[in-house]
């Protein structure tokens, strides 16, 4: 899996910070400019791209822990082995499930606040505590773009560990099947 995952993971980082870039790339939007409106249209687009590309990363890690979850449990209870390879899973997913909520809601919160800093936005959010919407999606897409990259560290280090997990689970697996002469 972390094959799979590395290259999803670095490629989520690149299109985050790409966004956040072209964010940054952005004088004012309300000037009728054409190029500035192409800016915000190339902004608005790649953070869309980001976002849901972003969640699918955190959802195939999600969907992962719950298959060898649901494996690591039946083998164990198929092979009579010590179930302590499925409480490690399960200790290991709860830790990085409420992480991976926690980087989709503050990409989501990323979202909604540069929906209210557009100033064609029916909203016409004023800001809050004296900083303007811009100064507040700014702010909270550097904390999001640092928490994603910061989450999927930690998936990364938590599916290495499953991946131990999962070789120690095989390895008693063969040695049982061993053991009775069946095949391996």
């Amino acid at each position: 899996m972390i094959r799979i995952f590395l290259p999803l993971a670095i490629l989520s980082a690149a299109l985050l910070v790409a966004t956040f870039v072209l964010g940054l790339q952005i004088d004012d939007p309300r000037v009728p400019d054409p190029a500035v409106q192409q800016g915000v249209s190339l902004h608005f687009v790649t953070a869309l791209g980001a976002l849901c590309f972003t969640t699918l990363v955190h959802a195939i890690v999600l969907t992962y822990f719950m298959g060898t979850g649901r494996w690591v449990e039946e083998t164990s209870t198929a092979y009579q082995l010590d179930h302590q390879f499925f409480r490690e899973n399960q200790s290991i997913k709860y830790r990085v499930v409420p992480a991976l909520v926690g980087g989709f809601l503050l990409l989501l919160t990323t979202g909604a606040f540069g929906a209210a800093a557009d100033p064609a936005s029916p909203a016409q959010f004023a800001g809050w505590f004296g900083w303007s919407p811009a100064t507040l999606h700014q702010g909270i897409a550097i904390i999001t773009v640092l928490a994603n990259v910061a989450v999927h560290y930690a998936e990364y280090i938590a599916l290495d560990r499953n991946g131990e997990i999962i070789e120690a689970v095989l390895t008693e697996v063969r040695r049982i099947r061993l053991e009775k002469g069946l095949s391996v």
